[in-house]
């Protein structure tokens, strides 16, 4: 049986610890000087739109924690490392061909795997945690409104996802990213009880849009240093002229990259590990 994930505690954010007070404060000036309700309605709708758009950014803290880079000690100068994470698999066309091209590198990489995909491919993800990497929780679904649930629906895309993976390799996630980086204020108090960190990025190139691989590993690899966090997608890729998946397309040359400047790929778990005991 799979060790079940240390549940954390919770911390409001000073975001959300100041928007609750605005929130009382609106109701206590409404009800005490009616007259002022429309100034405080409108600071309450400024206050929502503000956490709107904290959630629309997928690399904001202002929600809570969020890594978009690894912790210091991971980065360090004596052994520079960096995290490539790979999104929406496992994919039986992509991922065994991803799979190859990083052994070929020795490259360690992190999945942040689907659910329903870990479901239908549960050899294929054991395959992946076999091969020396991780698979980390990416929802079980990837509903496109991810964004728009509450927390018990919340809770429940991400315990089925843990679950199912937990079920398929034995693995127990420590790790979350939100389905195209979006969120809203419930995100953070499942993610504690679960015991998952919420992980974003240092840099992407929209390998599920842009057919260009050389844009795309150049958007990857400008200004690449240390602690930095990649994001590419084995599942949802696109295709470039010849009709290779970008994924494909963009690893060969970025992993050169990587290493002809100094840098070693760990999982995200390895990053954190590295840094508990730096």
């Amino acid at each position: 049986m799979p060790e079940r994930s240390v549940q954390q505690s919770w911390r409001p954010s000073a975001l959300i610890r100041g928007s609750v007070a605005l929130h009382l404060a609106g109701v206590a000036v409404a009800l005490a000087r009616p007259r002022l309700w429309p100034w405080a309605l409108s600071a309450v709708v400024a206050d929502h739109l503000l956490l709107i758009a904290a959630g629309l950014w997928p690399r904001s803290r202002l929600l809570g924690p969020n890594w978009t880079r690894l912790p210091a000690a991971a980065g360090a100068r004596d052994a520079p490392a960096i995290a490539i994470t790979i999104d929406d698999g496992p994919d039986p066309q992509v991922t065994p061909r991803v799979l190859a091209l990083l052994e070929a590198h020795g490259t360690r990489a992190t999945f942040f795997c689907i659910g329903e995909r870990v479901a239908r491919h549960p050899a294929l993800a054991r395959e992946i945690v076999q091969c020396g990497h991780a698979i980390e929780n990416h929802s079980q679904r990837h509903l496109h409104r991810f964004s728009l649930l509450g927390p018990r629906a919340l809770a429940d895309e991400i315990g089925r996802a843990q679950q199912t993976i937990a079920a398929a390799t034995g693995e127990v996630a420590q790790f979350f990213r939100a389905p195209a980086g979006l969120r809203n204020p419930f995100l953070e108090p499942v993610l504690a009880r679960a015991g998952l960190r919420l992980v974003s990025w240092t840099r992407r190139g929209f390998d599920t849009v842009r057919t260009d691989a050389a844009a795309i590993t150049q958007s990857l690899t400008r200004g690449l240093a240390g602690g930095d966090i990649l994001l590419l997608h084995d599942g949802h890729a696109a295709h470039d002229a010849a009709g290779t998946p970008l994924v494909l397309a963009v690893l060969p040359g970025l992993l050169a990259a990587i290493s002809a400047r100094g840098l070693r790929c760990m999982t995200l778990g390895a990053a954190c590990a590295r840094a508990a005991h730096a």
